[in-house]
């Protein structure tokens, strides 16, 4: 058979499996050309090693980044029932419109089409109703601490078992969707019997669960400021984004501390506008390289400021935010946020019950969070669990109510509408109790112990996601006393 008559029997499928198996082996290996490809066993049966097949390969695979190239079944289905036509008066709707026809836009982006498919993939699979994020990405001089305080040495060794409990406990998968680690446990490996020597990477992505990385480096006080800080490591994000790509991870998460004092007018207008600007470039240069980028804006829970000046301000910071990223260009529908919850300070003398305090957060959600981002996890920021979970099991009790079947639109609940999955992503309200049982263990994780403890809490906080009470939390553990 001559090459020209193997090229005819190849179909479009043919063509876009091609396609998509050589941008996947490349995002791995960028030095990957096509004629290396195209003579390789993962070029598939059909393509051969000829000048025949390599030009219409070229050709394919630049209409595949373009997102011209469609598969033929898709094809098929728009000759047979979805071919478009134009728009006339006599279509049944009185306005002229063709409400039989399905309309798809999508934002300008610079990121090829199977980029964006990519990053969305990413996202649909962390937005997750009843799951959320994992947040073990403290570095080792963090964890260091930690453990020092409850007796434990801080070794390579011993940052690594416990990472391993909170990576490999049984049962993890089934409320979480995600982990977040730090550039040090991208490269650490299981000694578990069932993944012997595997990459933590590749035991969560086995699990179902996608890895993601902490890529931001050191706080920065910019002078002038009373105390306002960056967060620096902007300058090598992109080379280090790729390499976290490479050892798999999936997504990535960009922390920018702000803290509200109404004394010296903190957060300033400085502080607010460059760290929203360098979540803004923190979230291009990620999407450019393969990671979707969470942008967490983390308003600390110091403070004597109450609810109603905590709502003004995550708003202003929040509208910053949204408004750097459209400036930049950022792909909107592949990235999320990561955000504190709003709360009163927690030297605030006035007192507010768990549903205002979970209005007070879909409020500010309503007021400037887009609806093309499709959720957002939120941080622990100083609260106990027992806090955290009230107050976000408080909040999907809100949503759900507003989304339930009510013929009145002037029903209160129709006030807390939202159409964004509202999930935790927590770290020290989870761990520290985790670490407290090492206390009297001269120096040995209790990992069995902590193991159990670790998934009871992990079971609560998935339940808050779906806005139901766990018979173990109570609805005043999420209530601000005031002082």
């Amino acid at each position: 058979m001559s090459d020209d008559e193997a090229t005819s029997r190849l179909t479009m499928n043919d063509w876009y499996s091609a396609c998509e198996r050589f941008q996947e082996l490349k995002s791995v290996d960028k030095s990957l050309g096509q004629a290396q490809f195209l003579r390789s066993e993962k070029s598939g049966p059909k393509l051969k090693d000829s000048r025949t097949h390599k030009n219409r390969f070229c050709r394919e695979y630049k209409k595949f980044l373009e997102g011209k190239l469609e598969k033929s079944d898709n094809i098929r289905q728009r000759k047979k029932g979805t071919k478009r036509r134009k728009i006339s008066s006599d279509d049944d709707d009185p306005n002229g419109i063709n409400t039989s026809e399905s309309f798809l836009f999508r934002p300008k982006s610079h990121l090829s089409i199977h980029r964006q498919n990519e990053l969305e993939e990413t996202v649909r699979k962390l937005c997750c109703h009843g799951k959320g994020i994992s947040a073990c990405d403290e570095s080792a001089g963090t964890i260091g601490k930690r453990f020092e305080a409850v007796a434990i040495e801080n070794t390579f060794e011993n940052r690594r078992q416990y990472r391993q409990m909170l990576f490999e406990t049984k049962g993890v998968e089934s409320y979480l969707s995600g982990v977040i680690l730090d550039p040090e446990t991208l490269n650490q490996t299981s000694s578990n019997l069932k993944h012997q020597g595997m990459p933590f990477p590749e035991v969560l992505t086995a699990n179902g669960i996608v890895p993601g990385v902490k890529p931001h480096l050191k706080v920065y006080e910019l002078p002038g400021t009373n105390g306002d800080t960056v967060m620096q490591g902007l300058d090598s994000l992109a080379v280090r984004a790729r390499e976290y790509y490479k050892a798999g991870a999936r997504f990535a998460k960009w922390r920018s501390p702000l803290t509200i004092d109404l004394k010296y007018n903190r957060p300033t207008t400085l502080a607010i506008q460059s760290n929203m600007n360098d979540l803004a470039r923190y979230a291009l240069i990620c999407q450019s390289e393969g990671l979707m980028p969470i942008v967490e804006p983390d308003i600390s829970l110091k403070g004597t400021h109450s609810l109603e000046e905590a709502v003004e301000v995550n708003i202003k910071v929040q509208s910053a935010l949204f408004q750097a990223l459209r400036e930049h260009n950022v792909y909107l529908p592949g990235c999320t946020m990561k955000s504190n919850m709003v709360n009163p300070g927690i030297d605030c003398v006035t007192a507010y019950s768990v549903y205002e305090i979970a209005a007070a957060n879909i409020f500010v959600l309503q007021q400037s969070f887009p609806v093309s981002i499709k959720g957002t996890h939120f941080l622990s920021g100083g609260q106990t669990f027992g806090q955290a979970a009230a107050r976000l099991t408080a909040m999907n009790e809100l949503k759900a109510k507003a989304s339930e079947k009510n013929d009145n639109p002037n029903s209160d609940d129709k006030k807390y509408e939202c159409p964004w999955n509202l999930s935790f992503s927590w770290s020290a309200a989870i761990q520290l109790p985790l670490l407290d049982l090492c206390k009297g263990k001269d120096g040995v994780l209790p990992l069995n112990e902590m193991s159990e403890m670790y998934i009871d809490r992990l079971r609560i906080a998935a339940l808050a996601a779906t806005g139901k009470w766990h018979q173990n939390l109570n609805k005043n553990d999420g209530n601000h006393c005031g002082k």
